[in-house]
């Protein structure tokens, strides 16, 4: 499987958890400061992975703009 298919998997499995923690607690599933203070690490932490996972898909992006690919078939006259 090419590792691009995989980072946006997992990039839109943390955007999933991410959201479903939030609708969580928006719907009251917090009853104490210790359920909310973690629910607010991993919400933090699956936003931070998927910035990450995006600034690397970014850079990819870029680097296979800047390849110059020559056409081994062409005439060099």
């Amino acid at each position: 499987m090419d590792e691009l298919v995989i980072l946006t998997k997992v990039q839109r499995n943390l955007k999933e958890l991410y959201q479903q923690i939030g609708d969580a607690m928006i719907a009251g599933g917090v009853d104490n400061m210790e359920k909310y203070k973690y629910m607010m690490g991993q919400a933090h932490a699956y936003y931070k992975i998927s910035q990450d996972i995006s600034s690397l898909l970014k850079k990819k992006e870029q680097k296979s703009e800047n390849v110059i690919k020559f056409n081994a078939d062409a005439n060099t006259d």
